[in-house]
């Protein structure tokens, strides 16, 4: 029996050994992989806690930088203030609320400041008869008054009278004509006008205002011209500085020269007419100019409401003001004793230095 059971108990024990053996192989290398698994779990769950803390960071980033941009857009109306502002000061006065009769008033008013400040205004054109000032106004278009003054001096010497300038060579009259600027066009107006003359009026200017309206390159601002100053029938003259000036004194919104006739003449007699077109051009020439007004030195500041759209200084006004005003020669060569008696220089011929 002893025997029996050493022989039956001996191999046993290495058998449970090495079983036991592999069972804790197996146990540590089970528990090796779990911590392994537990090791990546607890990285991943770090990794995640770390980006959803990173993650409101970046948010609070973005959050942070429309801020900004509010901080910005609320500064950028106070830039925008500080450029409304700044032209504010120079701005002119808002629109006047007047009655008709008001606006009658001031009109006149200005009218009569205008009249002592420019007792020798007159038209700008050199002219000796009607036929020489219809034919200069025609060419004074889209030029100034002086440079009309410097080339008709040799027209007239060479075509005295509409028959003459009727059968001129076009060719020879382009030439002299040529430093008006658009002297084709010119040429054919004032050849065309000299044989209407010629053939329809026996050689006269028509003084009426239907009968020059019929004439090539007359339209009524040139037939008024003619009206006023050779025949001394009144009439309003709409040019530039007309029409410029008595939009800033607000007689008259309008635009177009025939309305702007209407809405002024019906404020003056008709028998001022003339001269009011000739103060208001002298003025708008001399002071109240389109780009730089020279409301510092303006006579008639306190009736003007766009008063402020010029230079206000003086001293500064002073120095913009042109023609006798400045010290400087005028536009005709053959000015009236009136204005070279109150220190008018005559321009000089073409070609002058």
């Amino acid at each position: 029996m002893k025997t029996i059971k050493a022989a039956k108990s001996t191999p046993v024990k290495p058998v449970a050994k090495k079983a036991a053996k592999k069972a804790a192989q197996k146990a540590t290398a089970a528990s090796g992989k779990a911590t392994g698994v537990a090791k990546k779990a607890t990285a991943t769950i770090k990794k995640a806690a770390a980006s959803k803390k990173a993650a409101p960071a970046k948010t609070v980033a973005k959050k942070a930088a429309p801020a900004k941009t509010a901080a910005s857009k609320k500064a950028a109306p106070a830039k925008t203030v500080a450029k409304k502002v700044a032209p504010a000061q120079a701005a002119p006065k808002k629109a006047i609320v007047e009655s008709h009769a008001a606006l009658v008033r001031r009109a006149r008013r200005i009218n009569r400041e205008l009249a002592e400040v420019y007792p020798y205004a007159h038209p700008e054109l050199d002219f000796e008869n009607p036929f020489q000032l219809v034919i200069a106004t025609v060419l004074s278009a889209q030029t100034t008054d002086l440079r009309v003054n410097q080339t008709t001096p040799g027209l007239f010497a060479k075509y005295p009278t509409p028959e003459d300038l009727a059968a001129a060579n076009p060719e020879e009259v382009e030439e002299i004509l040529r430093p008006t600027g658009f002297f084709r066009a010119k040429t054919k107006s004032v050849i065309g006008l000299s044989k209407a003359l010629a053939e329809d009026f026996g050689g006269e200017v028509p003084g009426r205002l239907e009968d020059l309206v019929k004439l090539p390159g007359v339209g009524r601002k040139t037939a008024f011209v003619v009206l006023g100053n050779a025949f001394g029938r009144p009439g309003i003259t709409v040019d530039t500085h007309f029409g410029r000036l008595v939009r800033r004194w607000q007689w008259t919104d309008e635009t177009d020269p025939d309305k702007v006739e209407a809405a002024v003449g019906a404020l003056f007699p008709k028998s001022e007419w003339t001269m009011l077109s000739h103060h208001v051009i002298f003025h708008g020439r001399r002071i109240c100019h389109a780009r730089k007004p020279a409301c510092g030195a303006c006579p008639i500041a306190p009736l003007c409401p766009a008063y402020g759209e010029g230079e206000t200084d003086p001293e500064k006004a002073r120095k913009l003001l042109k023609y006798e005003k400045g010290g400087f020669p005028g536009q005709r060569l053959n000015p009236p004793q009136s204005y070279l008696d109150a220190g008018g220089i005559p321009a000089p011929p073409l070609g002058a230095g």
